[in-house]
């Protein structure tokens, strides 16, 4: 199975309910496609917090992720109003959750994603090796993940595509967890101790200026029984 995911962006006239909205027709198209074995999407459906401690992006995205065996291109995707890029990427699931809700319904908790580039002056090995066994852990012991969903970009399938090399999806149990710094870094005592070594870790492998964290949910539109034990 190959899994490839596509990045469309609202338009800047476009509400949050309009942007939704027409994700979902776009979904149903997608539902069309022979080869697809499963198919998930995260999707900013309302503004973040005016006030936080992580610089999350105020703009509306999507987030198509499909597994098939081809992992060909849709043309459904890459043809709609926002599209910013098709990739196809390596997953890895350092810490996953166990479904117990079906397909269409909204994921419980909330969810971070997060797209951005390798730090220029670093080799690209470096880039996956400080990533995966430094910042990786570090995440899963400051943050109260529950599930945390790491793709590495491997291929750009579309020339017109944003350079992109990582895509992550952190999912918190509950909103207040992704939200609320003392949840989410940790009491009084360690907080600040904790966000900068988060940040740190985060400059030593990754171009900051380059980082997109969006608060998303997360839709299960379609799995196979291979995509759910998977998780």
């Amino acid at each position: 199975m190959i899994k490839t995911i596509c990045l469309i962006r609202g338009n800047p006239e476009e509400n949050y309910p309009a942007f939704s909205a027409r994700m979902r027709k776009v979904t149903r198209q997608v539902l069309t496609a022979n080869d697809l074995q499963a198919l998930s999407i995260t999707i900013t459906e309302d503004p973040p917090p005016r006030f936080s401690v992580i610089p999350f992006r105020k703009g509306k995205i999507a987030a198509f992720s499909l597994v098939s065996g081809s992992g060909k291109i849709l043309a459904d995707l890459e043809q709609e109003p926002g599209f910013s890029g098709y990739y196809q990427v390596t997953e890895a699931l350092p810490v996953s959750y166990q479904r117990n809700w079906p397909d269409g319904e909204v994921t419980p908790g909330l969810c971070m994603l997060t797209l951005f580039r390798k730090k220029r002056s670093i080799p690209y090995q470096t880039f996956l090796h400080r990533w995966h066994n430094g910042h990786t852990p570090l995440s899963l012991k400051v943050h109260p993940l529950w599930h945390y969903n790491r793709n590495v970009v491997d291929q750009v399938l579309v020339p017109r595509s944003e350079p992109i090399d990582g895509i992550v999806e952190e999912h918190v149990k509950t909103p207040s967890e992704l939200l609320n710094p003392f949840k989410f870094f940790g009491n009084p005592l360690i907080i600040l101790w904790r966000f900068l070594q988060v940040y740190r870790d985060t400059l030593s492998f990754l171009d900051y200026s380059t980082i997109e964290p969006y608060v998303v949910r997360e839709y299960w539109v379609t799995s196979s029984r291979k995509a759910q034990q998977r998780q």
